[in-house]
């Protein structure tokens, strides 16, 4: 292979190095070696971190619904609400707490690095922690902004009024509606390692286009989830099995069965 830096010095050189973007390999590495580590975490650090983020998503909601109740009834309305939906998961991201749909990528590349039974239990048990340390968290938060009157009651209108969008789809297109949701959160995970001085900016372009595109993630939905079964909107059989389930299924589906396996096949012969 050709030496493009051979007739550079070797300051000249380094600047290359330093502004060359990382090798696919090099990401892989840095992903799997986060998510070795999320997975040797004390398993209270966890459930807390976990549950903490799922109070933090509510941010999501409580914005969009916000902006939801200022704007006219126009066209452009939800267009503009959903300019809070990233707000969330800002907080959430940048703040390094544990988000489901993040670990789908995060620990499976461990395991497909090092596919053992201990790397698999240790994923399904990071995960069955994480996911319902969020739901935990977005079960309470919620009930709080429901009857704990911490917002006005325009303001609560407008969340209920964007949470009711979720009425509008049954099980099955929430499921649909929630591959490709998992698959960008698991791309946020990669991106964001490779560039992760542009975090913000990452975690902003990507959660938008959730947003904007109404696709279903389990975690910020199941705010707007629990929001209408405390208001009176619906029953807890359709929180659990008309939204959770099917946008569970579909955002490991997004998240593990095509991103991270992708992720994984075109390095696997690097490795």
């Amino acid at each position: 292979m050709a030496d493009h830096t051979s007739n550079l010095d070797e300051g000249e050189q380094r600047e290359v190095e330093e502004n060359s973007a990382p090798a696919a390999k090099v990401v892989h590495a840095v992903v799997s070696k986060q998510g070795a580590e999320e997975m040797e975490r004390p398993l209270a650090s966890l459930f807390c971190s976990a549950t903490a983020a799922g109070v933090a998503i509510m941010a999501s909601l409580s914005v969009s619904g916000a902006l939801h109740h200022s704007l006219p009834d126009a066209p452009w309305r939800e267009l503009i609400a959903a300019l809070g939906y990233p707000v969330g998961f800002l907080v959430v991201v940048l703040g390094r707490m544990q988000l489901f749909t993040e670990q789908t990528v995060v620990t499976i590349l461990p395991l497909a690095r090092e596919p053992t039974m201990r790397n698999f239990i240790r994923v399904v048990q990071l995960w069955i922690l994480v996911f319902v340390g969020n739901v935990t968290g977005a079960a309470c938060v919620s009930a709080l902004c429901a009857f704990g009157h911490v917002q006005s009651p325009e303001v609560q209108a407008g969340m209920i009024d964007v949470s009711a969008k979720l009425l509008e789809r049954d099980a099955v297109q929430t499921l649909l509606q929630a591959i490709p949701a998992g698959f960008l959160m698991a791309a946020l995970a990669w991106v964001r390692a490779a560039e992760d001085h542009m975090s913000f900016w990452i975690v902003l372009a990507l959660t938008l286009a959730i947003g904007l595109c109404g696709f279903a993630h389990v975690v910020a939905g199941s705010t707007e989830a629990w929001l209408l079964l405390w208001t009176g909107r619906t029953t807890l059989a359709w929180v659990l099995g008309g939204f959770m389930l099917p946008a569970l299924i579909g955002n490991v589906i997004g998240g593990t069965g095509l991103f991270a396996v992708l992720a994984h096949a075109q390095v696997r012969s690097e490795i």
